[in-house]
C-alpha cells in the first residue's frame, strides 16, 4: 500500500473530522487509532489518519507519539505528512503544537510548515493572524473556559511563539488574494528569513483552496481539518487520486442507540439540553464517582431500562463551567477528568457487550476512553452528519456486526445533532430505523 497523505491526529475526535473532510473530497481513508503497529495493515485506501491522545499529554510523550506515527506512514509511503490539531488551537503555552511540528519537520529535514487552523463552514476562520469563533475572537468565544487547555490569546504568531524556540510567520490575506503562485514566493521569502513555521490567514474556502494549490508539495502541513477538503484536488490535478466512488460506503447499521457526553463546551451543552427535551438522559458528576462504584451503577441500570424501551439514551458529564471548576477544586484538575472518562469507557463497553450499536460519543478525551475501553483500532470513515462529524464503523470483539460510531468535537454540531444522527444514519445505511 501506498498512501497519499499520512496524518497525525492530537486527539481522537478531530481525526475523525479530518478524515470526514477527505472522505468527501474523494479519498478512500482510515482512522487508526493509537501508533499502529506490525499489524495494522489497511488496504484499499488513499490516507490514514493516526489518532493519538497528544493534545494535553506532557510534551515530551507528544513528540514521542507523534515521531512513532510518522515512522509507520512514512514506512507505508506516505507522499505528505498532516500534523492535525483543533480547529481552535487550543494548547498550552509549553505545547504541544510547537514542539510537535519542530519534531516532525526535524525528521522530514524539512525546514518549514504552515499552520492552517481554520475551518470556515464551522466559524473558525484567522484573520491577520488572529483567531475567529463565528463573530468572535478566540478568548472571548468560551474557549477562555476549556477546561484542560484554556485559550486566552487569540494572536496565533504571538501565541505559538512561546511553543517554539523560531520564528513565526504570517501569511495574510492579501498575499492569498493573489493566488498560489504569489502564496508560495512569499513563503519561499520566509524561509530565506528562516521563519520556520508560517500562521496562515483563511476567511472562506477559496483561501482553503489557494493554500492546497500552493502547499501540494510541502512536505508537512499542519492545522485543522479544513484543508484536508482541499488538497485531494491537487493530488487529482496532479494525477496522484484516481476517482471512487463512494468512498464513504458503511455497512448497515444495527443495534440500540446511546449517546455518551463528556464536552463541556457550549455547542455540547446545547445538544445535552435539546436532547433531554425528548429522550430519557442521566448525568455523571465526578464527585459521586469518587466516593465509589454507585454511582457509575446506577448510571448503568438506568441505561439499559431506557435502551430496552427503545432509547435512544444520553449518559453525559457535560455541566457549565461553575460545576467543572467545583469538581476540580474538590479532586484536582486531572483526577476529575480521569474518573469521568473511566465510567464512560466503562459504560460503553459494557453496553456495546449488551446490544448497542449505534454509539454517539461527544468529546475529544471522551471518545478517546470510549474507544481505547472497546478495544476500537481501526475505523472506516463514511458519510457526514454534521460539519466535521461523519458516522464511522468498527470491528468490535464480541460483536458480529460493525459497530456504528460517530466521535464529535464537543464545538461541533447543530443543536438537534444526538437526535439527527441516527436518522442520517438510517438514510446512509438503511439500518434499523430512528430510535
Amino acid at each position: 500500500m501506498t498512501l497519499l497523505l499520512g496524518a497525525i491526529a492530537d486527539d481522537f475526535t478531530g481525526a475523525t473530522d479530518l478524515a470526514n473532510n477527505l472522505v468527501r473530497a474523494g479519498m478512500r481513508c482510515v482512522q487508526v487509532l493509537g501508533v499502529p503497529d506490525a499489524s495494522v495493515e489497511p488496504s484499499e485506501v488513499d490516507a490514514v489518519v493516526v489518532a493519538l491522545k497528544s493534545r494535553s499529554t506532557p510534551a515530551e510523550e507528544a513528540v514521542a507519539e507523534s515521531l512513532s506515527a510518522l515512522e509507520w506512514l512514512q514506512a507505508h509511503g506516505a507522499r505528505q505528512i498532516f500534523f492535525k490539531y483543533c480547529s481552535t488551537f487550543d494548547s498550552t503555552q509549553a505545547g504541544n503544537i510547537g514542539p510537535v511540528a519542530d519534531a516532525l519537520l526535524e525528521r522530514l529535514a524539512s525546514d518549514q510548515t504552515v499552520m492552517v487552523p481554520a475551518f470556515p463552514v464551522n466559524g473558525r476562520t484567522v484573520y491577520q493572524g488572529h483567531l475567529f469563533v463565528g463573530d468572535r475572537l478566540l478568548n472571548e468565544s468560551g474557549m477562555e473556559h476549556h477546561p484542560l487547555n484554556p485559550m486566552t490569546d487569540a494572536d496565533l504568531v504571538r501565541f505559538l511563539g512561546h511553543q517554539t524556540p523560531h520564528p513565526v510567520g504570517l501569511v495574510s490575506r492579501q498575499v492569498l488574494s493573489q493566488g498560489a503562485s504569489a502564496t508560495r514566493r512569499h513563503l519561499d521569502a520566509l524561509r530565506e528569513q528562516r521563519v520556520r513555521h508560517v500562521i496562515c490567514d483563511t476567511l472562506d474556502d477559496g483561501d482553503l483552496d489557494v493554500l492546497a494549490a500552493a502547499l501540494v508539495d510541502t512536505p508537512l502541513v499542519t492545522g485543522g481539518s479544513g484543508l484536508g477538503q482541499a488538497l485531494p484536488e491537487q493530488y487529482r490535478r496532479r494525477g496522484w487520486l484516481e476517482p471512487v466512488a463512494d468512498p464513504g460506503r458503511l455497512a448497515r447499521a444495527s443495534g440500540r442507540a446511546l449517546v455518551i457526553s463528556g464536552s463541556c463546551s457550549r455547542a455540547t451543552l446545547s445538544q445535552v439540553a435539546h436532547f433531554l427535551k425528548q429522550h430519557p438522559g442521566i448525568s455523571l458528576d465526578p464527585l459521586a464517582l469518587a466516593e465509589g462504584d454507585a454511582h457509575l451503577a446506577e448510571a448503568l441500570a438506568f441505561a439499559r431500562e431506557r435502551l430496552a424501551s427503545g432509547g435512544p439514551v444520553l449518559v453525559y458529564a457535560s455541566a457549565d463551567p461553575e460545576r467543572v471548576t467545583a469538581a476540580q477544586a474538590a479532586l484536582g484538575v486531572a483526577r476529575a477528568g480521569e474518573l469521568v472518562e473511566h465510567a464512560m469507557g466503562q459504560l460503553a463497553s459494557r453496553l456495546v457487550e449488551e446490544g448497542v450499536g449505534r454509539l454517539v460519543v461527544a468529546g475529544g478525551e471522551t471518545s478517546g476512553a470510549v474507544v481505547s475501553a472497546l478495544g476500537v483500532r481501526q475505523l472506516r470513515i463514511g458519510g457526514q452528519i454534521d460539519p466535521g462529524v461523519p458516522w464511522t464503523q468498527a470491528p468490535v470483539p464480541g460483536r458480529e456486526a460493525p459497530l456504528s460510531l460517530a466521535l464529535k468535537s464537543g464545538n461541533f454540531g447543530g443543536e438537534d445533532f444526538f437526535t439527527r444522527a441516527f436518522e442520517v444514519l438510517e438514510e446512509m445505511t438503511g439500518g434499523e430505523g430512528s430510535p
